[in-house]
């Protein structure tokens, strides 16, 4: 059951925004000047379709997004477990993986489980209920496709043709959520394309990649020119950010010919000093080189996004306007995303050092709407401005 499955379809590409439910602050929230609320489907919608399982379950599995988001996770855990009493609850993801004691701790959950990689959950899930997997030394690259089929109606779906990153960004956690990186056959991919677009008629399809656009004449273009030869016919997005580094003429060309729609660039900032302590995954020559070629290809400038952190450890807010200043003169469209602090990653040390919050014991304090490393160089007021600047242009 997808407890997301529930927002308004307002968009032009079938997406939409999530129902939310203003609910009561959490304690250590109290003095953010902001509403609360809970996004997703109304408790007592759930409610009513648990109650109206015909099966008793073997087991409840229980996924969770980012740290920040556990309040939810802990009801949803507290609903189960009032309604079938003697099932055990499995929960993994992202926050029990990064924030795996405070989930033991306080979730609530029988079991947290800790890691990202298929193999060792069906394992974990086989020994639980007693069923046997006929592949359960599966890898990434075999598991069977997600069970949007469930949905009553797929408006657009999710591809992931990799797990991993091979880069090491300092404010990122794919390295710790998933054993290495791993790529799926590109024909593979294009065979589940395919389905999703012929058996069910999904006009949208977005890749939630993080390194989609690696070494791409060994993965994105091969997969492109059989999404072509079967004459697939959908729109693609590209929302987690396509690698400049890997974007060149005939990359381009295969994204406009292919009908990639949104385009999102992983830019970060135009701050040479912090591009290489960040990462060193971009310069500020790629990024206007990505540019050309794709305006070369077809797309305005306007569709072209890029993103620009904002709120880094120690980060001025004149860093920010800089590289903001630096994508428009580039010609694309700048667009901001704050900083989110990541346990165990290795800015996550840093913020500790500079925030006013309890990043360490608090996974409330990473949510990046509270602007977690606000200083008197970068406040939440400057980060207000910066976004009614952009509005306005």
């Amino acid at each position: 059951m997808d407890c997301l499955d529930c927002y308004s379809k307002t968009k032009k590409y079938g997406d939409g925004n999530f129902f939310k439910t203003r609910i009561e602050k959490p304690a250590p929230l109290k003095l953010i000047p902001r509403h609360y609320g809970r996004y997703g489907m109304p408790e007592e919608i759930l409610l009513k379709r648990l109650l109206l399982l015909e099966e008793k379950p073997d087991l409840i599995g229980i996924t969770s997004g980012m740290t920040y988001w556990y309040p939810g996770v802990f009801k949803l855990i507290e609903i189960t477990k009032n309604i079938f009493k003697e099932i055990p609850v499995l929960l993994g993801g992202i926050y029990a993986t990064l924030c795996h004691d405070h989930a033991q701790k306080r979730s609530g959950a029988d079991i947290v489980f800790k890691y990202g990689n298929e193999r060792e959950a069906l394992k974990l899930i086989s020994n639980l209920t007693h069923t046997e997997f006929r592949n359960p030394n599966s890898a990434f690259c075999n598991i069977s496709y997600p069970a949007f089929d469930l949905y009553p109606h797929l408006d657009y779906v999710c591809i992931a043709t990799s797990r991993g990153c091979p880069f090491r960004c300092t404010y990122c956690a794919s390295y710790l959520l998933t054993d290495g990186f791993h790529r799926r056959d590109p024909v593979g991919v294009a065979d589940e394309i395919e389905y999703w677009t012929t058996q069910f008629q999904v006009n949208n399809i977005a890749f939630y990649d993080d390194a989609l656009l690696i070494e791409p004449t060994t993965h994105f273009i091969p997969m492109i020119k059989e999404v072509i030869k079967r004459g697939v016919q959908c729109h693609f997005h590209a929302p987690n950010a396509l690698h400049i580094r890997g974007i060149d003429g005939e990359v381009a060309d295969f994204l406009f010919r292919c009908g990639f729609k949104t385009i999102r660039l992983g830019f970060e900032t135009s701050i040479e000093k912090n591009q290489i302590e960040t990462g060193g995954k971009v310069i500020n020559e790629e990024l206007q080189r990505a540019i050309r070629y794709l305006k070369r290809a077809g797309y305005p400038g306007e569709e072209i996004g890029a993103y620009i952190m904002a709120g880094l450890p120690g980060q001025r807010v004149g860093e920010v306007e800089e590289s903001i200043a630096f994508v428009r003169e580039a010609g694309a469209k700048p667009i901001l995303v704050e900083y989110s602090p990541i346990p165990h990653t290795p800015l996550f040390e840093e913020a500790k050092k500079v925030s006013p919050f309890d990043l360490e014991n608090e996974p409330l304090f990473h949510d990046n709407t509270v602007f977690p490393c606000q200083w008197d160089g970068f406040t939440l007021n400057d980060l207000r401005k910066l976004k009614e600047d952009l509005r306005r242009r």
